[in-house]
């Protein structure tokens, strides 16, 4: 929307790096007061002009979950009260996307719960990083961009040089994701046949591919309570890989993640600033974050100029 002004907010979530972003694209956050009621109801209000402008509202919708999620629908309602001409709602992290269909009896499809939400609210746009599921774009009658952290991944495991390396796919629905890396490095690809057997439970029963005296490179989208990547790692190992790394897009790092993940055999796990780093993670020698903010910059100039943005959809 070359004609209208670009304007930038972020709510609480991850302010940092909403304002790496703005950086990138040379403009000033907006300003935007967000307080609570003593009953804790949060109440956003816009302390500038924004009728007729392109509005990003940058928020994942991280831990606490809930909290986040409420603030980033007042925010867009706000916004549509204030008669912005276009809202975009930048999701670098897409909460409640693992409810992405009814697995068992009498449970809410709670992606399609969360994306009808923020229509309602007032998106009239949404960009998304690495959604669990690429189909709940269909959620949305709204257009979607989505975005994949892969470049910002291939770049630094590229520079690594890892000698004889596979590809890991740490269950069937990944296939797809470490595919494509796999194809981009010029490596093998194996596939973990892994069981849920309880909420954020897993096991992991087979290894499919070329393992014994390679590198293995974990590709996943989220590490959460890092139950399954510490049990993929050590099924490679157990396999004779020589060395075991992962490439997570969110760290979610919940629960017992940190402390699994120092005890366990991966040499190193690297994750993005999709969603604010814990603080008893800053600390974790085995974790290197890398920024996202260049990639969801140039996808918010991308659709604010309304030129092209197939280029970062790799």
């Amino acid at each position: 929307m070359p004609g209208n002004q670009l304007k930038i907010f972020s709510g609480s979530a991850n302010r940092p790096l909403a304002e790496e972003i703005a950086s990138f694209l040379g403009v000033t956050l907006g300003e935007i007061e967000i307080t609570r009621f003593s009953d804790g109801e949060i109440y956003p209000q816009i302390q500038e002009n924004v009728r007729g402008a392109d509005v990003f509202v940058i928020q994942p919708t991280c831990h606490p979950v809930d909290r986040n999620l409420v603030e980033l629908l007042l925010m867009l309602d706000a916004f549509k009260r204030a008669s912005a001409s276009r809202i975009t709602a930048v999701l670098p992290y897409y909460g409640y996307a693992r409810q992405d269909r009814k697995d068992k009896p009498r449970v809410p499809i709670s992606a399609k719960l969360v994306a009808d939400l923020i229509t309602t609210a007032g998106a009239t746009r949404a960009l998304f990083l690495d959604l669990h599921a690429p189909q709940i774009q269909g959620y949305f009658n709204i257009p979607v961009d989505h975005l994949f952290a892969s470049p910002v991944l291939l770049d630094y495991f590229r520079a690594k040089s890892l000698p004889d390396l596979t590809i890991v796919s740490p269950d069937a629905g990944g296939v797809e994701r470490a595919r494509f890396f796999a194809k981009q490095m010029d490596s093998a690809l194996a596939i973990v046949d892994k069981r849920r057997v309880d909420m954020d439970v897993s096991e992991v029963m087979h290894v499919i591919g070329e393992i014994e005296g390679r590198s293995a490179l974990v590709i996943d989208d989220i590490v959460d309570t890092a139950g399954t990547l510490v049990k993929t790692a050590r099924a490679l190992k157990e396999q004779g890989a020589a060395r075991v790394l992962a490439g997570c897009t969110h760290a979610v790092l919940s629960g017992p993640a940190i402390e699994r993940i120092r005890g366990s055999c991966l040499e190193e796990v690297v994750v993005t600033n999709s969603v604010p780093l814990k603080s008893e993670a800053k600390g974790c020698d085995r974790l290197a974050v890398l920024s996202v903010a260049s990639l969801l910059a140039r996808g918010i100039r991308s659709i604010h100029e309304e030129t092209s943005i197939s280029q970062l959809f790799l």
